[in-house]
C-alpha cells in the first residue's frame, strides 16, 4: 500500500534551515578559496590544534578558513539531525534516502576537506598541482551536489509539494522534462570546468572580456590549458543562456507548469544575467575577490534553483502509487 504523507511544519522548517545554512558554508569555502586562505592552518580536524585558535577573528586568512570548518561541523550535526527525524518520521521511502544520501555526502565532504588540507604537500608526478590541491575541485563540485539535495528534501517537505498549492496544474509536456534535465546536465559541467579553472588559477589567463585579446579577437592567440578551461567556460555560459532561456520558455507554454513555477523561471533568468554580469566585473577588477566570491555563491543560487523548479516538475512521478501486481 502507498504510504502517505502530510505536512509536518517542523520538520519542513528544519529542513528549510539546512537548505539556507548550507549556503552559509558554500560563501564562506568560496571566500576561503578566492583569498587562498585554504592552507591558512596546516592541521585537521582542529585548527593550530585547537578549536579556538589564537588570532583567528582578526586574520582574515584565519577566519575565512577556520569559520568555513566550524560552519561545516554546524552543517554536519543538522544534516544527522535531519537524516534521523526523516527516518523516524517521514512516510515516503524516497525521501527517508534523501535525508541518508545527504548524510553520506556531508561526511564525504568532511573527510575530502580534512585530506585536502592533510596531503597538501604530496607532489603527483607530471602535475603541478599536489594530491591535496587537486582534491580541492571534487569539493567544491560535491559541495553543489550536497546544496541540490538538501533543496530536494525541504521541496518534498513543503506544503507546496504536499497539498500541491501553486504545484503542478498536471504532468508536464516532454519537452519541459528533457529541457530541465540538458539544464541540469550543462549546469554540472560548467561547475566541474569552473572548479578546475578556479583551483588551476586560470581565472585570468584572459584578462580581457568579452573579447579574449586587447586587439578584440574573439580567439585566443595562444592556447594552454589554462587559456583552454578559462575559454570553455566562456562558452559553455553561452550555451547555458540559450538552453535556459529555452528552458524558461517552455516552462511558460506548457498549460500543466503552474504560476509558481513559471516565476521560478523567471527569476532563474534574472540569475543567469546577474551571473554572467559578475563574471565580466570578476575580470574587468582582476579577480576581486569579493566579486569572485559573488560569482560562486550565485552559479550555486543558480544550479540550485534549476534543480528545485526540475524537481518540481517530476512530481508526478515521484508522488506515483506503485503498480499493481
Amino acid at each position: 500500500m502507498q504510504r502517505t504523507s502530510h505536512y509536518k511544519p517542523a520538520l519542513a522548517w528544519f529542513a528549510t534551515l539546512g537548505s539556507a545554512w548550507v549556503f552559509v558554508l558554500v560563501t564562506l569555502g568560496a571566500f576561503t578559496t578566492s583569498i587562498g586562505a585554504g592552507m591558512a592552518f596546516p592541521d585537521w580536524p582542529l585548527s593550530n590544534g585547537s578549536v579556538n585558535p589564537e588570532g583567528w577573528l582578526t586574520d582574515v586568512a584565519m577566519f575565512a578558513e577556520h569559520s568555513h570548518r566550524l560552519t561545516g561541523a554546524l552543517m554536519g550535526f543538522i544534516t544527522i539531525g535531519l537524516a534521523v527525524w526523516l527516518g523516524k518520521g517521514e512516510e515516503r521511502a524516497w525521501l527517508r534516502r534523501l535525508g541518508w544520501w545527504a548524510l553520506a555526502i556531508v561526511i564525504v565532504q568532511g573527510l575530502i576537506g580534512g585530506k585536502r588540507v592533510l596531503l597538501d604537500s604530496l607532489a603527483v608526478p607530471g602535475f603541478e598541482m599536489t594530491l591535496g590541491q587537486m582534491l580541492r575541485i571534487p569539493h567544491g563540485v560535491l559541495a553543489q551536489v550536497f546544496v541540490c539535495v538538501l533543496f530536494a528534501i525541504a521541496a518534498g517537505l513543503s506544503r507546496t509539494w504536499i497539498e500541491r498549492q501553486g504545484g503542478l496544474l498536471g504532468a508536464p509536456g516532454e519537452n519541459v522534462r528533457r529541457l530541465g534535465f540538458w539544464s541540469l546536465f550543462l549546469l554540472l559541467t560548467q561547475l566541474w570546468i569552473a572548479a578546475a579553472m578556479r583551483h588551476n588559477h586560470a581565472g585570468m589567463a584572459i584578462p580581457y572580456f568579452p573579447w579574449s585579446t586587447a586587439e578584440r579577437d574573439w580567439l585566443p592567440l595562444a592556447w594552454d590549458y589554462r587559456v583552454t578551461l578559462q575559454f570553455l567556460h566562456r562558452v559553455m555560459a553561452v550555451v547555458l543562456a540559450v538552453v535556459i532561456s529555452l528552458y524558461v520558455r517552455a516552462l511558460w507554454r506548457d498549460a500543466a507548469v503552474s504560476p509558481f513555477l513559471r516565476k521560478l523561471g523567471l527569476g532563474l533568468v534574472g540569475l543567469l544575467a546577474l551571473q554572467i554580469l559578475l563574471g565580466a566585473k570578476v575580470i574587468w577588477s582582476g579577480r576581486d575577490a569579493y566579486l569572485t566570491t559573488a560569482h560562486v555563491i550565485v552559479g550555486a543560487l543558480t544550479l540550485a534553483v534549476t534543480f528545485l523548479v526540475t524537481f518540481f516538475t517530476h512530481r508526478h512521478a515521484m508522488e506515483a502509487p506503485p503498480p499493481r501486481a
